[in-house]
């Protein structure tokens, strides 16, 4: 069986879970492609399956002609949807949620989308995203929706040894975005910095080809007057197989990494950073719930809340007993919940219903 995913760009958390289920379905006896339709940086992270850069819709509408594909999956694009069935393609056509934004934003989309996708699709599939589940159930009454919990390798991504750091590394992973909330992380810094005395390396990584010049000019801003320039280490575009290496650092450090965003679909970051061991605290962004039990599996603090924010990282850092057993929990969570073994079940399960 031989099915295509396709995508604006191979980067973020997309790009993460095309990898991960690429794995997951090959073991499955399914074939993956991937097709995106622009590449914004040299690096594109190995998806062990063919892959394509193609934006000419008669150079998509070839690719999918010659390759006969069992079914495709759109994730985003509802435009693209009905121009596949123009193309003749009667095989299984299935609509991917993933990353919408805030949750306005995700019901004006889903809403003008509408009839996109219900003369067009086959189905809906997303992550277990509370919003979303409940905006389908209202604006698609009826319509045939999957709701499944994203792959992750865990025996793969997994804590390396890495070289000791004297300090603790805070981290932070997104784009320079209003929903990644990049802003709240500088003032995080700059509080543990000059309130709570904490002597740490705070790391950032970034997608530079991502970011609106106005934004970036507003970050290198905020952060000079916060006085973060010789604390803060802005990394960008750094290979996925690498960040191992980064969250084990952290890890080992004692450090944590810090999720800000107002809303994530999953949140792949969390679950990397969980894999090889390194603590979570994040906004309660939605999606991430399903990685993160409060004071179980990572810590949750109030969206706007810098203090609490704090207060919360001061604890993973210096109560060694509540750490270890974070960590052990977050664990042991991802490989029961996440596993390659579950994903393909569930996507094969869809398949055959649709």
């Amino acid at each position: 069986m031989d099915i295509l995913f396709i995508y604006y760009v191979p980067s973020g958390g997309v790009e993460t879970l095309n990898r991960q289920r690429s794995a997951a379905l090959k073991a499955a006896g399914i074939q993956s492609h991937f097709l995106y339709y622009r590449m914004e940086r040299t690096l594109v992270n190995d998806h062990e399956a063919p892959l394509h850069i193609k934006s000419d819709e008669n150079e998509i509408r070839s690719l999918i002609e010659s390759n006969r594909f069992d079914a495709i999956v759109v994730t985003s694009d509802y435009l693209l949807l009905p121009k596949i069935r123009s193309w003749g393609y009667t095989g299984k056509l299935i609509f991917e949620i993933q990353g919408l934004g805030s949750q306005e934003t995700a019901r004006t989309v889903l809403t003008y989308a509408i009839s996109y996708i219900t003369p067009s699709a086959n189905c809906i599939l997303s992550s277990k995203t509370p919003h979303i589940m409940q905006m389908l159930g209202e604006l698609y009454p009826g319509f045939p929706a999957y709701f499944m919990d994203n792959c992750f390798d865990a025996e793969r991504f997994t804590h390396r040894t890495s070289a000791a750091s004297v300090k603790p590394i805070i981290g932070w992973i997104g784009r320079l975005e209003d929903n990644k909330n990049w802003r709240e992380f500088l003032l995080i810094a700059h509080l543990f910095s000059n309130a709570f005395f904490l002597d740490a390396d705070f790391y950032m990584f970034e997608d530079h080809t991502l970011s609106a010049p106005e934004e970036r000019a507003q970050f290198d801003a905020l952060r000079n007057m916060l006085g973060l320039e010789s604390k803060l280490t802005v990394l960008s575009n750094i290979p996925n197989q690498e960040m191992t290496e980064y969250f084990s650092r952290m890890a080992d450090s004692g450090g944590f990494l810090c999720s800000t965003s107002k809303v994530e679909g999953f949140g792949y970051a969390i679950v990397e950073a969980m894999s090889c061991g390194c603590p979570v605290l994040s906004t309660n962004s939605d999606g991430v719930q399903s990685s993160i039990i409060h004071n179980v599996t990572g810590k949750f603090y109030t969206l706007g809340n810098i203090h609490e924010a704090c207060l919360e990282g001061l604890e993973l850092i210096q109560n060694k007993e509540t750490r270890a057993r974070i960590q052990a929990s977050a664990l042991a969570h991802i490989k029961e919940h996440f596993s390659n073994q579950k994903y393909s079940q569930s996507f094969l399960e869809m398949l055959c219903s649709i």
